[in-house]
């Protein structure tokens, strides 16, 4: 499972600035003002040797009051679900009894911690740690984070002592479901009802600080592997109403998964965090499923405006199917686990080239690209980079200026001519060598023109 890392500091020293490095998104938002992350920022980190789950806190005051108070308190959920803890303190400032303090709370946690030195661009390095070396944390690391200097390097000291993680091999028998959703909307009752009330969790594999539980079992003439970080339990043991749910814990599984169900209860409306962890199973490129539970407690009236709502709120994944399921009747459920191998055989089938060009040919024709400076964007054929998600590869010129809702058309095409259900489509633009920018450089003597010599004229 990937690590997570969350990132502390005191307010306004460069938090959110370098979650946004790392993650090279603007999800956190950032200000010259203290205070502005209140809630923790989840996100996967886009540099590094080693892959990880990032989280973006408010920062840790010794003695908050009012939202202050509620700020401490994220902050301590984020150190206490973290593996690895990165303490932000501002270089120029030096160091202050915030500082101290947060470093002395951190060091009692016995997690592996690493001292970042922000803003100290155009300062001697040497100069700037002198003061920090009294925190206890080792070797200070300066770094700019709003020039993204040394944040590389910072992540990689952090998780030195771990591997890159192998993925499996594509042709894996075992599809690996994660199964995600708020506290309380059934997640444990559906994944028992999947696998037999009566069967006994067989393979647990420890994670980086806490055990993960991966549960083997098969269906339909498949075998699956179910991820889930929380524990799945025997139905006797799943009577607590409030399960406990982390959102870093749901990242990491949907980080190892081919398979990503979302279950919602259809008595609640889709929260926040529902369309978060959805964008990042999207990202990911991971086939969704998305259940909505309880459905049987629905009154008939309601159910088509429950069903509107979903399809508006759900907009941004419209390739995913809606399941409308009760997992304690198991109403629904046999259908959920048949379309999770029907997504998983899209995601990993095997596209022909000349099949994938043809494709893109009937596109081109039916929707031609925009033009860009009065030229037209020549695309000219396909291939397929990856799977899970499909990756194809379009070559031509000018794709850099390809629009972005060009590529979700094309993405769309591609996912209906080749049936590709319940799977994001990746497209990859490739722009050709421009062969006279072999002349350019030198490489190849440009062929020579015809010229009339002065003084003489055609005949003829």
């Amino acid at each position: 499972m990937l690590p997570i890392v969350a990132i502390v500091g005191r307010p306004n020293v460069g938090k959110s600035t370098l979650f946004n490095v790392l993650t090279r998104s603007h999800a956190a938002i950032v200000a010259d003002v203290p205070g502005v992350t209140r809630d923790r920022q989840y996100g996967y980190a886009r540099v590094g040797r080693v892959p990880c789950v990032l989280i973006d806190t408010g920062g840790l005051i010794e003695h908050p009051k009012g939202l202050d108070a509620q700020m401490r308190e994220q902050t301590e959920k984020a150190v206490a679900e973290a593996d690895y803890l990165i303490l932000v303190a501002d270089a120029r400032a030096g160091m202050t009894a915030q500082d101290q303090f947060i470093a002395r709370e951190l060091r009692r946690t016995g997690k592996p911690v690493v001292l970042a030195l922000n803003k100290a661009e155009g300062l001697e390095g040497d100069l700037v740690a002198a003061d920090f070396h009294t925190l206890g944390l080792g070797l200070p690391i300066a770094i700019a984070a709003s020039h993204g200097q040394g944040c590389l390097e910072l992540l990689d000291a952090l998780l030195a002592d771990l591997t890159p993680e192998i993925a499996p091999a594509e042709d894996t028998s075992a599809i690996r479901v994660a199964i995600i959703g708020r506290p309380n909307v059934g997640k444990s009752t559906l994944v028992n009802r999947l696998i037999g009330e009566e069967r006994v969790i067989a393979s647990e594999q420890p994670g980086t600080t806490r055990d993960s539980i991966l549960v083997p079992f098969q269906r339909d003439g498949r075998d699956f592997l179910f991820i889930d970080t929380a524990g799945v339990r025997r139905r006797a043991r799943v009577d607590d109403p409030v399960e406990r749910a982390s959102v870093a814990r749901t990242l990491q599984a949907i980080a190892g998964a081919h398979v990503v169900i979302l279950v919602l209860d259809a008595h609640d409306s889709i929260g926040e965090q529902d369309a978060s962890v959805l964008g990042q199973a999207l990202e990911r490129g991971r086939v969704i499923l998305i259940a909505v539970n309880k459905w049987d407690g629905i009154a008939q009236d309601q159910r088509e405006e429950i069903k509107r709502q979903l399809t508006l709120k759900l907009d941004f994944v419209p390739f995913a199917p809606l399941h409308f399921i009760s997992a304690r009747h198991g109403t629904g459920v046999g259908a959920l686990a048949r379309d999770a191998i029907r997504g998983y055989d899209a995601a990993m089938r095997a596209l022909p080239t000349p099949a994938l060009t043809r494709t893109l040919e009937r596109a081109l024709v039916a929707h031609q690209p925009p033009l860009v400076r009065g030229r037209r964007i020549k695309l000219r054929y396909a291939h397929q980079g990856g799977r899970n998600p499909p990756r194809i590869v379009i070559h031509g010129n000018q794709t850099v200026a390809v629009p972005e809702a060009y590529r979700r058309y094309l993405a769309n095409v591609y996912r209906e001519a080749f049936k590709l259900y319940a799977t994001p489509v990746a497209i990859e633009f490739r722009t050709d060598a421009n062969p006279y920018d072999r002349v350019r450089a030198g490489k190849v003597k440009p062929r020579r023109a015809a010229r009339t010599m002065p003084g003489r004229q055609r005949r003829g």
